[in-house]
Order: structure tokens, then C-alpha cells, then sequence
């Protein structure tokens, strides 16, 4: 193609094409080349070998009159920033600049007009939709380093890799950043005003990661604003870092509140924390593939169980209150699992298509059967069965039966009182097992990542945050986005399509026993509706 003969055709080094042209700037003296002082494509002279023509990717572009170039629909959802209720606050050179490790990258700081977008895969006219601040150092920080008080806390329940976390955060503060005070709030929410708090230093959280559970101890509830900001204002905190899952984050973000509330010098950050990977908008939480690689030693151990004996059923019950990321990506990484049964999914016991039918079939056709099961599936037929009152623990969520067990009898049942068939039922449940083990190596890298993208966040001087990765670009996401609703496993996505293949189980959305009225509805929704207890 002759460039030089197509003066309406324009070349920008903006976006490859799928062809390479070579391109001779003395066709286009306009052109900023390698002499010119416009800035080029890499940011520095681009360099020929031996005068010949630069080979590169263009984009060709017509020149079109009435071209619409407005961002209309583009959406930032942004994130609070301390300037926004203390316009006068100074800002700082980073630190950062100085650092020898920095040294070596080539762009240390994040640009303030980088942003993350939500949804990568668009047609030719889609909109641009929304977008996130991308995370990371800024060029400026809103806080001396000699006059930062930090302090972490860790709420809710346990998870692989909380300590992880504390230890990049308390070492991300010192190294990068030379800050010295780091306080520790032990027992979670209610630590703040108890009093619990102890020191923390590179060198005391050396070694935390190898081990499982939170370093700082931890509780559910105890969540009072103003006695927590009270505190926080009385002890000079004025960075502030909660580890937790939904109700934490909330918690979080009203903390954030509060403070702008009393013009407070004070950064909130948050970092998700949930095994079950149902927090919204981030691609998934830590300690997820940790818990999907450990519940492999469960089902592993259940299918030699009943690989070993006739008519074996083996039951693996795993974490997943309202979604069943941890039973889907678990059954679809062993290959031994016959039935995979989750909360979005209901699923019915009798009748054609039903589970009962599922079992007698394959007992029939493999001699034996495992079926994994996600904890908060089926509990509105245990809660029939049981006739159980509501009861919550205190962060406010469901107390769930136990439906393995549930599961169990109603299977051995039926096989032994109506197909008068002899079966041999073994029962797993790892849950505490998966939850209190240290994080693998994937989470540690990237329980790293949440942790100084929190720091960064917090020392430029936003607030009322949370990390996480966005199409793996790490991002600050206003907490109320992560909160307003749950991440779940939708039935119409391939990766479900991917289990069902995998297992050839009934989809359990064809019997008029059922209540693939549901099916549509949230998880959580259901839930509830429901009214049930522990047992």
C-alpha cells in the first residue's frame, strides 16, 4: 500500500492493526518523528538500523467530517479523596523516588488519568462504561511519613491469607514508605474500643504468613461507629485499614463517614475478605484458590473411599453461603465428581431428572458416586423437613443447617427403605479444614498486591476505598459497589455449561416439584425467605 498517494488517509500510533505497513516519515513531515520534539510512541527516539525504513504497527484511519469524539458515555466511578472535605491539605514528593528497588521502573508512578475498565469485551459501537481508578503509587502523598499512625484490623471469619495481608501492609508502610507507628487492633471491630491493640513491626509480623487464621485474632460484630472514631480520633490514627467481607466493608465504609463528618485527617481503606469469592465487581478474593486447591484433598479422599467399596455414595460438603464459586471450580478441577450441587442451582430428589434417579444410575453404570455440595444449597428443603426458626449470628447472616447430613439420610434412605439397595455412604466435611490453612503460593502474590495497592491508595490520600483486581488490573472501587450486591454463579455462563459437560448431572430445572421459580431469583433472596437455624 503507497502511503505517499492517499493524503486522506492519516496514520496514528495509537491502536495496532492486524497489518504491518512500512512507514517512511519523510512522506509525512507533520509527522512527529525521531527529531521532532512531539512526544512519540514510546516516550524516546525511536531508532532505524543501517537508514532503513521503520517497520511498525499503524492504525489507518479516513478522515471523516462530523466525527463524534465526545465521552458522554464515559463513567468514572470514583473514589473519595481527603482534598474533597480538607481542600487545604499539602501534598508530599513520594517517597517512592528515592527508593533503589524503584529505581529500576521505568514508570513509577501511576498516571492520575489511568482508570480501570469494568467490561473488556465490547462490539464496535458499545459504550465505554464504567471505570475505576487504576491503584498503585502516586506521584504526590497527602501524609508525612515521620507523622503516619496506621493501624490494621481484621474482621469476620477466617480465610487463607489474612495474615499475609497484615504483613504487607505493615512492611509495604515501613519499606516503601519509611512509616515506623503501625498499630495492631486485636478481636476485630469491638478491639477499637476495648483496648486491644499491640505494636507492629517488619520483624514481629516476619513469619505471620506461614501460618493460617489472623495473626490479630478476630470477631464478628462489635461494629459502633462513633466509639471506633472516637478512638481512632483520641489515639492520632490516621490511617486505617480493615480486612473483612461484606459486613466489614460496610462497616468501612461507614467509619469513612464519620471522619469526613469530624474533618478528620484520617484515610479508610478496605480490603475484601471472603473464601467464598462473592464480592462484586473484583475478579475474585484471596484465599480462593486456596480453598478450591485444598478441597481437593477432600474429594480426592472421598472418591478412593467409594471407589473402594460397592455401592459406594461419597458426600463432599464445602464452603458457599449464597454462591458456589468454591464447589464449582473444585468439582471442575478434580474430574472425579458425578454431581455438583449449589445455591443458584435448585435442585429437587424425586421424580424424573431428579437426584435420587442421578444416583441409581450411576451406581448402576460405575458402582459408586460423588456428589460435592456447597453449604448453602438445599436449605430450603432441610428447613421444611426441620421446621426450624430464624436465628442469625452476629454479623447479621443466616445460621445454615447442615445439609450434608441432611443429604446423607435422605439418600441412604431412599435407597435402603424404597429401592431396597445397600449402599455405602461416606460423608465429608472439611470446611474448617480449607478456612484455617495458610495461603498457597497464587494467594500470597496476590494477597501482596491488595495489600500495597491499599498503602498506595491510603498515602495519596484516598479514603473510603477498596482494592481488587478488575480484569486483573488492580483498582480502587467505591466500597458501596462491592457491597450493594453479591457475587454468584450464573447458570447461563460457560463455566457452569463447562461443569455440566464435565459431570453429565441433570440441570434439575424440569420437574413441577421443584422451584425453578427460584431460579432467577438472588441467592441470597432466598435465603431470605427462609426460616431457619443451626443445628
Amino acid at each position: 500500500m503507497d502511503l505517499s498517494l492517499s493524503p486522506s488517509i492519516i496514520p496514528t500510533p495509537i491502536i495496532p492493526c492486524n497489518k504491518s505497513h512500512t512507514f517512511n516519515f519523510k512522506l509525512f513531515p507533520n509527522f512527529p518523528n525521531s527529531n521532532s520534539k512531539s512526544r512519540n510512541f514510546l516516550g524516546k527516539p525511536l531508532i532505524s538500523r543501517q537508514n532503513r525504513p521503520i517497520r511498525i504497527r499503524i492504525r489507518i484511519r479516513a478522515q471523516t467530517p462530523n466525527v463524534n469524539n465526545d465521552n458522554d458515555d464515559f463513567v468514572l466511578e470514583d473514589v473519595p479523596h481527603l482534598t474533597n472535605f480538607l481542600p487545604d491539605l499539602p501534598s508530599y514528593p513520594n517517597p517512592l523516588q528515592n527508593s533503589k528497588a524503584y529505581a529500576i521502573v521505568r514508570q513509577t508512578f501511576v498516571h492520575p488519568e489511568d482508570v480501570v475498565a469494568q467490561k473488556v469485551v465490547v462490539q464496535k459501537d458499545s459504550p465505554r462504561g464504567v471505570h475505576f481508578r487504576r491503584a498503585g503509587p502516586r506521584e504526590r502523598v497527602y501524609f508525612k511519613s515521620e507523622e503516619v499512625r496506621a493501624c490494621i484490623v481484621t474482621c469476620g471469619g477466617l480465610c487463607p491469607g489474612i495474615n499475609t495481608v497484615i504483613r504487607e501492609i505493615v512492611c509495604g508502610l515501613n519499606v516503601m514508605y519509611g512509616v515506623d507507628d503501625i498499630l495492631g487492633i486485636e478481636g476485630g471491630y469491638r478491639g477499637f474500643y476495648s483496648k486491644n491493640t499491640m505494636s507492629l513491626t517488619p520483624k514481629v509480623v516476619n513469619d505471620i504468613h506461614k501460618r493460617g487464621g489472623t495473626f490479630l485474632r478476630t470477631s464478628r460484630g462489635g461494629h459502633d461507629t462513633h466509639k471506633i472514631v472516637d478512638n481512632i480520633q483520641d489515639r492520632g490514627i490516621n490511617q486505617v485499614y480493615i480486612i473483612g467481607g461484606d459486613g466489614t466493608q460496610k462497616g468501612a465504609a461507614l467509619i469513612s463517614k464519620e471522619v469526613e463528618k469530624r474533618g478528620l485527617q484520617v484515610a479508610v481503606a478496605g480490603i475484601p475478605k471472603t473464601i467464598d469469592n462473592d464480592i462484586a465487581v473484583i475478579d475474585k478474593s484471596f484465599g480462593f484458590d486456596t480453598a478450591v486447591e485444598e478441597a481437593q484433598r477432600a474429594i480426592n479422599a472421598a472418591h478412593v473411599e467409594v471407589e473402594s467399596v460397592e455401592n459406594g455414595v461419597g458426600i463432599v460438603k464445602l464452603m458457599g453461603r449464597y454462591s458456589g464459586f468454591i464447589a464449582m471450580h473444585a468439582t471442575l478441577a478434580s474430574r472425579d465428581v458425578d454431581c455438583c450441587l449449589i445455591p443458584e442451582n435448585p435442585f429437587y430428589l424425586e421424580g424424573p431428572g431428579g437426584l435420587f434417579e442421578f444416583v441409581e444410575e450411576r451406581l448402576k453404570e460405575n458402582g459408586h458416586i460423588v456428589i460435592v455440595l456447597a453449604e448453602g444449597a438445599g436449605q430450603e428443603y432441610v428447613a421444611q423437613d426441620l421446621h426450624q426458626v430464624d436465628e442469625r449470628d452476629a454479623s447479621g447472616n443466616r445460621l445454615l443447617l447442615d445439609v450434608g447430613l441432611w443429604l446423607s439420610h435422605k439418600i441412604k434412605d431412599h435407597f435402603t427403605n424404597f429401592k431396597k439397595m445397600a449402599i455405602n455412604m461416606k460423608y465429608i466435611d472439611p470446611t474448617y479444614m480449607i478456612r484455617a490453612i495458610p495461603s498457597n503460593a497464587s494467594d500470597n502474590i496476590y494477597c501482596t498486591l491488595l495489600a500495597h495497592s491499599a498503602v498506595h491508595g491510603a498515602m495519596a490520600g484516598y479514603t473510603g476505598f477498596t482494592v481488587g483486581p478488575v480484569n486483573s488490573r488492580h483498582a480502587y472501587i467505591p466500597i458501596a459497589r462491592v457491597t450493594e450486591t453479591q457475587n454468584i454463579v450464573k447458570l447461563t455462563n460457560r463455566m457452569w455449561a463447562r461443569l455440566l459437560a464435565s459431570t453429565n448431572q441433570p440441570s434439575f430445572l424440569n420437574s413441577d416439584e421443584g422451584i425453578p421459580e427460584k431460579v432467577d431469583q438472588e441467592p441470597i433472596e432466598v435465603m431470605n425467605s427462609m426460616k431457619i437455624t443451626s443445628v
